[in-house]
């Protein structure tokens, strides 16, 4: 591994303190620092005393897999922002493949310089109310730890099994307590008193806080607070005050990251906004940077010596501009580039479902008021509408008109009747689209203005054991994602690029959604309230239970 040494102005995050010098790498490390006017050696690095050295950023809670990208794949994009590290819930392909799954991530992940914390999914299955391919019973999460060198208990999401103190949750749990490692929580919406309970189980985050109230509570009872800034879920912008009057408790994550938003920016993009709008820098890189280490106990430098070489080149403290990264000594992007190779990839896969026929979607009209999942946009919540049903010839239909739409939820792993309900706000005017990323048990869901196109969206997907799909009447597109039907083995920048094709015509066919295949995705997420589907029907995250597609 070559020396080299790197000269500019030095940004001390631990001691808040910048100063002119120089690093100096050996095999991967930070050998020394010197401070002072810049080493001529050090020059011919490309690099100007009038730059910025600085931690890189660090992702503190991810689903990789929402990358649409293979852990390597997604390092390269990622180090382009300045990103060199992610905390990462291998639980999409661990609801799909179990074990196996996550040791493909293990496997792959390891032949990057770009460090990827992984954790121990803690509900796998989310819920009993639905199909997934696989389950992790306790005895494999102590598996994990002992065996994988998995660093953390994922979020956990069952918070009526920790509220009722649910001997399975809370096995895991103590698994996790015992032998040392971080439990993350994920708790939409719970303050109070019934935020406190669920702190006291010694779960020490949360990054689903969509009101400053509601984080303010968590913080309140001793959980740190990770803000999050998504293709789907956006709460920075609700949450940023907390950068100056938590900057020890708080940090940033993306959550799911949808490939062409990765193409264009990363963590860099809070830190850029929070400088922007006047909060402390110290504060704002302390953030993103450090307090990632210190919870999850990361191998991550912070530009001490004796540390990796995990930091970055910028421009300057203002926009962040990334002139290079370097993720263990190894220069991994230099000028908005990737410099790291693409690694093959064998794809994994868990896919027996069979082909739909039209006939599976009609609904036989049973009443005159139909119970629909009304989606938010930039948010996984929703809300339970009671709207009128659109029969006609005896059957209950997608309503245009008012963008009341038909939904389905097709079991991959078996072959089963179809669940069928309602959305409105999903706005398309034609057509359909269908995925097979579809937190969390990654059935087939599809949304679609006629029984017709909405079958052959979901076919489409069947077809291709696993990926995106577009109907515009009888012309079909699909993005491939041959691994376990959540990501792709091309390459990064490729995959972006057709993702956004079937982004933007998913939107031509009428959707005014910012995001509509990452809502889609979520439409089956019965953790996340209120109203949801599963391949086995309507699901009310509220109350916990099945709810009939009829209102009496």
């Amino acid at each position: 591994m070559a020396n080299f040494s790197i000269s500019g102005n030095i940004v001390d995050v631990l001691h808040k303190t910048i100063f002119p010098g120089t690093v100096f790498i050996n095999n991967g490390r930070i050998q020394a620092i010197a401070y002072g006017e810049a080493q001529p050696n050090a020059q011919k690095n490309g690099h100007s005393e009038d730059q910025y050295i600085l931690p890189g950023f660090i992702d503190a809670h991810v689903h990789i897999e929402s990358s649409m990208l293979v852990p390597t794949e997604f390092a390269r994009l990622a180090t382009v922002h300045g990103t060199v590290a992610a905390v990462s819930d291998p639980h999409e392909i661990a609801n799909v493949l179990g074990l196996e799954g996550i040791r493909f991530m293990l496997a792959n992940a390891a032949q990057t310089p770009f460090t990827i914390v992984f954790g121990a999914p803690s509900c796998v299955p989310a819920t009993r109310f639905e199909t997934a391919g696989a389950e992790l019973t306790a005895k494999e999460i102590r598996e994990l730890f002992e065996q994988d060198g998995i660093s953390y208990l994922s979020e956990v999401m069952n918070v009526p099994g920790v509220l009722n103190r649910t001997t399975e949750v809370m096995e895991k749990i103590r698994i996790a307590q015992e032998l040392g490692y971080p439990v993350d929580g994920h708790a939409p919406g719970l303050c109070g008193e019934a935020a406190r309970h669920y702190a006291d189980a010694k779960i020490t985050t949360d990054h689903e806080c969509c009101t400053l109230a509601e984080a303010l509570d968590k913080l309140a009872v001793g959980m740190k607070i990770i803000i999050r800034e998504g293709s789907a879920a956006k709460n920075f912008e609700t949450l940023h005050s907390l950068i100056d009057s938590h900057p020890d408790r708080c940090m940033f994550c993306s959550d799911d990251k949808h490939p062409d938003d990765l193409v264009k920016g990363h963590i860099n993009e809070l830190v850029r906004r929070a400088v922007a709008l006047g909060h402390d820098v110290m504060n704002v890189l302390q953030i993103a940077c450090v307090n990632p280490v210190s919870h999850y106990k990361m191998n991550v430098g912070l530009l001490q010596v004796g540390d990796p070489a995990d930091l970055i080149v910028v421009k300057n403290l203002q926009d962040f501009t990334v002139v290079s990264t370097y993720c263990k000594g190894i220069l991994a992007a230099k000028s908005g580039q990737a410099m790291l190779p693409s690694v093959p990839v064998t794809p994994i896969n868990h896919f027996l479902a069979a082909q739909k026929q039209v006939a599976d979607f009609r609904i036989p009209a049973n009443g005159s008021t139909v119970r629909a999942i009304a989606a938010v946009d930039g948010q996984l919540t929703t809300t339970e509408k009671h709207l009128p049903a659109h029969i006609q010839n005896g059957e209950v239909t997608s309503d245009i008109e008012h963008d009341v739409l038909k939904i389905t939820v097709v079991n991959r792993y078996k072959n089963t009747p179809p669940a069928v309900g309602f959305i409105q706000n999903f706005g398309l005017k034609r057509g359909a689209i269908a995925s097979s990323v579809a937190h969390d048990s990654h059935n087939i869901v599809a949304v679609g203005t006629t029984d017709e196109e909405l079958c052959a969206a979901v076919n489409a997907v069947i077809e291709a054991q696993g990926g995106l799909a577009v109907v515009d009447n009888t012309t079909i597109q699909v993005l491939n994602l041959p691994v376990a039907g959540l990501m792709s083995d091309a390459d990064g920048y490729m995959v972006a690029k057709q993702y956004a094709h079937m982004d933007s015509w998913a939107k031509r066919l009428g959707s005014q959604l910012l995001a509509p295949f990452m809502t889609l995705s979520f439409m089956a997420l019965l953790v996340i309230p209120d109203l949801k589907l599963s391949d086995r029907g309507l699901f009310s995250g509220k109350d916990f239970q099945f709810v009939s597609l009829w209102i009496a």
